[in-house]
């Protein structure tokens, strides 16, 4: 290549040479006043020898310049190399702390936090100073120890995030095989959100679902979902205060509202004792009528203890008297079929505590725990699934269409995706 450079440059001398020449035969046959009579402005100066060359000159280094700097902006690949492809992952930080670790203004341990980087949450290294890393998570920007991320590792990262088929269509068939002739395992509603699995089959994904034994895989049409990768980021200081403080709120919304389920079933109790009292003097006739018609309605809900107590423990006792009633997809009644969200809104609205039909939006009500302090009535969830914990290690939930409505332990069966509580 640069011999090529010097052959052109030699060249362009060349014509330069010849250029001068000819100049030089025409000025010497010139008059010497006809000379002197050239000005010094830029037209007369092109038309001198000299500035022919020059000029020839010029324009052919710039030429040449140009086809260096081109050729230097190009990648330095042998002929046997492959250019290497940078990682999506090579400046992905994970924190691989217990609990959390403090994202500071400065690379200084004295330095203001603005923010906690927690267990897994990722980051993104931008820069570095010593044993700190500048990361930008979330709304949040500002150094880390590096002794508590890991960076670049492609594995770790995986881990960290969780891949997510999104339902985009009123009802989603998730089938046993990759196939629209495959066995039908269950239904997923619009809006709710599964973790994906495989995704070396062409044009469906493998995710995760509950099959009434355990977690099991089974196959989405990749025509009804949108697949992402969904990572936890850090909190900054003004969104943990305010995280704090909506869970205070809750925490009292709660409270207020299972008092008065509390005052209410003491009203429901007192108007059935003192109905009772005040037919005690009846015929034999009435009462045997009486009898009858309550052994009619057995299979009602009214059969079922009403909820008492204003605690998790109240709702996880509650909860465990449906064990057995049937499962039925889009369904809320605790007597004649639930699904898995349904089951749990139903529970809960015993207790006047409204909460979605939704699995995957049951994942943002009350607040989280973590799996080791899970207490009777915390919401499990899972991907596409949602139970409620009534403590041993168990779960009750409306688990499938062939299962129902049933205790399952223990409750980490299937990966939780997080642990809510309400009480």
């Amino acid at each position: 290549m640069i011999q090529k450079y010097i052959l052109k440059l030699t060249a362009c001398g060349l014509a330069g040479v010849l250029t001068v020449g000819s100049f030089a035969f025409g000025a010497e046959a010139a008059p010497v006043a006809g000379v002197s009579g050239y000005t010094a402005d830029l037209a007369a100066a092109a038309s001198l020898p000299t500035a022919g060359f020059s000029l020839a000159l010029s324009q052919c280094a710039a030429s040449v310049g140009d086809e260096a700097v081109v050729a230097s902006a190009q990648p330095k690949v042998s002929e046997n190399e492959t250019p290497v492809v940078k990682s999506e992952y090579e400046d992905i930080a994970v924190a691989t702390v217990t609990d959390y670790v403090h994202i500071r203004k400065k690379p200084s341990a004295e330095s203001k936090s603005l923010g906690k980087l927690y267990t897994n949450n990722v980051g993104t290294v931008i820069g570095r100073k010593g044993d700190w890393y500048k990361i930008k998570s979330g709304s949040v920007t500002g150094y880390v120890k590096s002794d508590y991320v890991k960076v670049g590792d492609e594995e770790l990262a995986k881990k960290a995030g969780r891949r997510v088929a999104l339902v985009e269509t009123e009802t989603l068939k998730v089938r046993k095989k990759a196939s629209k002739k495959s066995e039908v395992i269950t239904l997923v509603p619009g809006g709710d959100d599964l973790t994906v699995t495989d995704e070396s089959k062409d044009g469906w994904v493998g995710v995760s679902v509950d099959t009434g034994e355990g977690e099991g895989s089974g196959y989405v049409s990749l025509d009804y979902v949108t697949l992402s990768t969904e990572y936890t980021y850090a909190e900054s200081a003004a969104e943990e205060k305010a995280r704090l403080k909506r869970e205070e709120e809750e925490r009292k919304a709660a409270a207020e509202a299972a008092l008065k389920a509390q005052q209410a079933d003491r009203v429901t109790s007192s108007g059935s004792s003192s109905s009772g009292s005040s037919s005690s003097g009846s015929s034999s006739s009435s009462s045997s009528s009486s009898s009858s018609s309550s052994s009619s309605s057995s299979s009602t809900e009214s059969s079922y203890e009403a909820p008492s107590g204003s605690d998790g423990s109240a709702v996880a006792s509650y909860a465990c008297q449906f064990v057995g009633n049937p499962y039925v997809y889009g369904g809320t009644s605790l007597t004649n079929g639930a699904d898995c969200s349904g089951f749990v809104m139903s529970v809960y609205a015993k207790f006047g505590i409204s909460l979605p039909h939704s699995s995957s939006a049951m994942r943002s009500c009350g607040y989280a725990v973590s799996t080791s302090e899970m207490q009777p009535g915390d919401i499990v969830c899972y991907s596409g699934h949602v139970g409620i914990y009534i403590g041993n290690n168990s779960i009750v939930h409306a688990s499938t269409p062939s299962s129902g409505i049933k205790i399952t332990s223990p409750a980490n069966y299937r990966t939780i995706l997080t642990v809510r509580r309400i009480f």
